[in-house]
Order: structure tokens, then C-alpha cells, then sequence
């Protein structure tokens, strides 16, 4: 092995298992140290190693904050969407899990345990680590692991033995993969299959991943009947309405219209009430409630309403695994909670106040300007909930708007998700 070669996961499941433990702890050691190690560890790993450090999580114990109480747990358990597909989940793991001598944790998006499964050996040891229901396994407090690392990079991720940051776990591989909303793309938590180190196997990746997505498709599933509901209550109320109307249910999901062309979704504020409100698609609407979702309707015609006067945005994108976008000075103010890939796009966007046309946005997240297509159809999604307050040709900023953007502390953590040579470049790391 030369100095500049990188350990992977495939090279890792060839080892045995103790060897390959010792290599990941001479490679960890070295790296806490200051040293250059043999190998580099793998890129998602090296990240989190470095955010670590540079939050100061301690590399023995880690922080341990307490567990949550019997109360607020069970309110969490209750008001956690990841309810509805528990039996799912499950199914398809807690067997497995069990005869493999793991155990199945389904955690929220703040990392805390919300249920916990499987072998009763290994739960036991998981009590004596703090891996409890209740227990905060969020990346910056207990450092490099299979619920806190998929939290903020927003992907499937196997931690080895020494992959993790903090000593204390060296002795379990932890799989996750993360679960978000089908409705608004909302983070909801991390699925997660946790063993001893003997027991670890390659395939639980590729497992644990396809389950988070079953679990997705449940959500979707259920999101379906409920615009159903919705669509058999505002069909005769828009059949008797003049004009432009439509129905959306509370996550901006047309169930019906009239009068004009559809649209499967608009992007809602948060704080969206009856009254009038001003859209960025549709711009000044009247706003009533219906069951399980708003009536809108379009106050004034028009191809593209005009931002409103003195409109200004405030890009928030400090967090590690939240990033938003308000909008003030309009009808109402609003919030619109960012997917991972629209963070980067309007973080790339405010660098560039003169614009980018697709193929420079494409070279920006991509590294390969011929990726025009999928720049385009992102922003046109983008367009369902910024509107006129952005243009085209090139993409950017209407002029009259204010940008502030929010940045985290440290560059290294501006979004920790992001494999874009852009955003690689303002955190101060090479790119993919």
C-alpha cells in the first residue's frame, strides 16, 4: 500500500477481521495525532473525522448527554411520521438483526433513539455504550457512527470498528440510512442495524438501504390516500367557484383545480393561515382552510406574479442537517425548508449575484458542464416556491431582492452533505 491509497469498505470485508481493525486504529491513531497515515481513510469517514475535531468532540468518550425522559420520549415516538412504518421496519430487520447479533434502532432526525430491537445480548452491551432509547447519537456528540454521520451527509453509511471517532464503539460496525419525507423531503431520521465487530457483513449496506426506502414508499403510499380524502372534500366546492382555484393539501400537494393549469405542488410557508398571503407562484392569494389542506385563490391574473416590494431572502445555511429560506417583506412572511440539493443551489447562487448560466451551475455541483438537464429541472422546482424572486438567463437573484446568507462558524461545516466542487471549495477540501 502506498502513502496516497485510500481504505474502502470492500478491502476492508476481505480482511480479517482483527487485522483489519488494527489497520483502521493505526489509521485513526495517526490522523488524531497529526501523522500521516499508511492509508487515508474513506472520504465520508476522513469528513466526519474532521468535524469532529474541529467541534472538539472528545475522541476517549465522546460527550454523552443525557437521555431523554419516559414522557418527552413517548411524545416523540407519537409525533415521529417514522410511527407509521414502524411494523415495516420491523419485519424486514428485527429477525435478521437478531440472528446476525445486531440489534434494529430507529432514530429521529435529531438523533435520538426512538426504538431499539434484536438480539438480547447485544442490547445489553448497546445499555452499557449509552445506545439507549432515549440517548443523543447525533454526530457531534458522540462522534463518528452509524446514526449521527447519515444524519449529516444524508446517505447510506457502514462505520467499522475504528471508523469510529470516538474509542469507546471501536468494538461495533453500525449501519445506517437515512429516511426523508416523500411529501416535503424533510429529513425524519435514520434507520440503523448495530452489532459487534465479528459480526459484521458488507451486505447490511445495501440491506439497511433498501429498507430505509420501503419505508419511503410506505410514506407515499399513505400520502396518496390522504390527497384522495382531500380531493373527494374540495372537488364540489371548486366546481361551484369562477376564476383560478386550487387545492393543496398542508405539504403544497395539488388535490384539485379550476381554472387553470396544474401544478403538482407549490411550496407553502410555514406559517401559512387564512387570510391573504402572498405566493411566489401564484402571487396574492385568499387563503381558507379545508380538511387537510388550504383553499388558494388567486387574487389577480398573470403569467408570473412580481416579487413584492422590498422583498428580501435569508438563506440559512449554518446548520449541519437543515438549511432554509425566508423570504420578508411580502403579504406574509414564509419559510421553506431546503432538500440537500437546493441548499447548494441557492448557496452557489448567492456567490454569484451577476448569475450562472446551467452549464457554469453544472461544472459548480457537478464537475461536468454537459449536466445542463438536471440543473434546469432542479431549478424549475425551485422556481415553484422562490417565483419571480428568481430569473433566468442566466439563474439568478431578481435584482431587487436582498440576499443575506447565513453561514456555519467554521467553512468546514458549510453542508457537510455536499460532494459539489463549489461548495468543496469554500469549506477549504478537494472535491470528489
Amino acid at each position: 500500500m502506498n502513502a496516497l491509497s485510500t481504505i474502502d469498505l470492500a478491502r476492508i470485508s476481505a480482511m480479517d477481521r482483527e487485522h483489519a481493525a488494527r489497520l483502521l486504529k493505526g489509521v485513526r491513531d495517526a490522523t488524531l495525532s497529526g501523522a500521516r497515515p499508511r492509508v487515508l481513510p474513506r472520504p465520508v469517514i476522513g469528513e466526519s473525522w474532521v468535524r469532529m475535531l474541529t467541534g472538539g468532540v472528545d475522541p476517549d468518550r465522546g460527550h454523552r448527554s443525557s437521555p431523554l425522559g419516559e414522557e418527552e420520549l413517548e411524545q416523540r415516538r407519537r409525533a415521529s411520521p417514522l410511527a407509521e412504518v414502524l411494523p415495516v421496519v420491523r419485519h424486514a430487520l428485527v429477525s435478521v438483526a437478531d440472528a446476525a447479533q445486531h440489534i434494529m434502532v430507529v432514530c429521529d432526525a435529531d438523533g435520538r433513539v426512538l426504538w431499539r430491537e434484536g438480539n438480547a445480548a447485544v442490547l445489553h452491551r448497546a445499555d452499557a455504550l449509552g445506545f439507549a432509547p432515549g440517548a443523543d447519537w447525533s454526530e457531534d456528540v458522540v462522534g463518528t457512527n452509524g446514526v449521527g454521520t447519515p444524519l449529516v451527509v444524508r446517505r447510506p453509511v457502514q462505520v467499522f470498528s475504528a471508523e469510529h471517532f470516538v474509542r469507546t464503539q471501536h468494538a461495533w460496525t453500525c449501519t445506517g440510512a437515512p429516511v426523508t419525507d416523500p411529501r416535503d423531503g424533510r429529513l425524519l431520521g435514520v434507520i440503523d442495524v448495530s452489532g459487534p465487530l465479528r459480526t459484521m457483513h458488507p451486505a447490511t449496506l445495501a440491506l439497511v438501504d433498501s429498507v430505509a426506502k420501503l419505508a419511503e414508499a410506505r410514506l407515499r403510499e399513505g400520502h396518496e390516500r390522504s390527497l384522495n380524502r382531500l380531493r373527494a372534500v374540495a372537488a364540489p366546492i371548486l366546481s361551484r367557484l369562477e376564476g383560478r382555484a386550487l387545492a393543496v393539501d398542508v405539504h403544497g400537494w395539488t388535490a384539485a383545480v379550476t381554472g387553470m393549469p396544474p401544478e403538482d405542488r407549490l411550496a407553502l410557508p410555514k406559517s401559512l393561515m387564512a387570510g391573504r398571503s402572498w405566493l411566489p407562484a401564484l402571487g396574492v392569494c385568499r387563503v381558507e382552510p379545508l380538511p387537510g389542506g388550504w383553499l388558494l385563490r388567486p387574487e389577480a391574473p398573470g403569467d408570473e406574479p412580481e416579487p413584492p416590494a422590498a422583498a428580501r431572502l435569508v438563506l440559512d445555511v449554518s446548520g449541519a442537517r437543515r438549511w432554509t429560506i425566508t423570504a420578508l417583506g411580502g403579504v406574509r412572511d414564509w419559510t421553506h425548508e431546503l432538500s440537500p440539493r437546493h441548499a447548494e443551489l441557492l448557496y452557489v447562487l448567492s456567490t454569484h449575484p451577476k448569475g450562472r448560466s446551467a452549464s457554469d451551475l453544472a461544472r459548480d455541483l457537478f464537475d461536468d458542464p454537459a449536466r445542463t438537464v438536471t440543473v434546469r429541472a432542479e431549478l424549475s422546482r425551485v422556481r415553484r416556491y422562490l417565483g419571480a424572486l428568481l430569473e433566468h438567463r442566466p439563474y439568478r437573484f431578481h435584482e431587487d431582492v436582498r440576499v443575506d446568507v447565513v453561514l456555519p462558524d467554521d467553512p468546514a461545516a458549510l453542508l457537510p452533505h455536499s460532494t459539489a466542487p463549489a461548495v468543496c471549495r469554500a469549506r477549504g477540501v478537494a472535491g470528489p
